[in-house]
């Protein structure tokens, strides 16, 4: 019942808070003015990650005052602090704007600090903070590459949550039960307000709290013995659509850090599917892939290869996916 509560605070509160920061968003003029690389064509609110930061957070320090964790509890309270500060730069980008340098820069230092505390806590080799600063880092940017679309973030963050959860029940780690809980149920309270009438935007706050709730999580979890089939399957689609878009970029010649619209989820709306469609084909996609690594992962050989072979024939559809697509709407 604890847990429930956990997951109804985070919820209530990320669905309720807009109400009372997007007239103050609107004051302090954090808009999301259209660019090459946008799916949007007006002016819109962005920001509103921040009362899904709220929401995210006191689910987690609720899980600490009430005892739910009743184990591991310090590696809730780290990674709260890796939420917060990486939600705290997401907001000062979306309010005032931060050098390219500074925030890659603040962004690997978070993830630094947050798995050397990891390592330390659960006395692991030291050897790994590099790995897994940079793959705090390097998500971070992932998720907010990604956002791009409405619903996609939101709906990554249900997807992601809810299978991380059950990774934790079926690892025996109650923080991760709890963590992917809480995750899933704020960003599922924010889809209302992104796909309804008055369409809002995560921001960077939101895209940066994506990230790191994701990669802070997985991170915690691998160095905590969690297979990495549980870890990594639900977040494949999104590596694999970021980083071929920029090996096809660099291969290009082009400027792989300016904006573009070369995604696959970017070019599946060139071809005519709405933003709700495109999103719901990512996320699709992205449980496919993550509940095949629950199912496999333990299994055994022939369980795991079966799955791994699943695994890449779902990310070679989904990079086939504009060109399919394309040829039905021609069609």
């Amino acid at each position: 019942m604890l847990l429930v509560l956990c997951v109804a605070v985070a919820f209530f509160a990320s669905l309720l808070l807009p109400f009372l920061f997007i007239p103050l968003l609107r004051r302090l003029g954090v808009l999301d003015v259209p660019n090459e690389r946008s799916s949007h064509s007006t002016v819109v609110i962005r920001g509103v990650g921040v009362t899904v930061a709220a929401g995210l957070l006191a689910g987690l320090v609720l899980s600490l005052l009430t005892g739910v964790v009743a184990v591991d509890r310090s590696i809730v309270a780290i990674l709260i602090a890796i939420i917060g500060l990486a939600s705290l730069l997401g907001w000062i980008e979306d309010w005032r704007g931060v050098s390219v340098r500074a925030r890659a820069g603040s962004q690997v230092l978070i993830g630094l600090a947050g798995t050397a505390a990891l390592a330390w806590t659960m006395e692991q080799s030291w050897w790994w903070v590099p790995v897994g600063a940079l793959a705090i880092a390097g998500y971070i940017n992932v998720a907010n590459f990604m956002d791009g679309i409405n619903g996609i973030s939101g709906l990554h963050g249900v997807a992601v949550g809810a299978l991380y959860s059950v990774s934790g029940v079926l690892s025996d780690h109650m923080w991760l039960t709890v963590a992917g809980a809480v995750t899933a149920a704020a960003f599922a309270a924010f889809l209302p307000w992104n796909l309804g009438r008055g369409q809002v935007f995560l921001g960077d706050v939101g895209s940066y709290l994506l990230g790191a709730a994701i990669a802070g999580t997985a991170v915690a979890a691998f160095l905590a013995g969690v297979y990495i089939e549980y870890l990594l399957f639900p977040i494949l689609i999104y590596l694999v659509d970021t980083f071929s878009t920029l090996l096809r970029r660099v291969r290009r010649g082009e400027r792989w850090y300016t904006a573009h619209r070369q995604h696959v989820y970017q070019r599946l709306t060139d071809c005519g599917l709405s933003h709700i469609q495109v999103s719901l084909f990512v996320t699709a996609c992205t449980l496919a892939v993550g509940g095949t690594g629950l199912l496999t992962a333990g299994a055994g050989a022939g369980a795991t290869s079966a799955g791994v072979l699943f695994a890449v024939a779902v990310v070679v559809f989904y990079l086939s996916s504009p060109r399919l697509f394309a040829r039905r709407y021609v069609a």
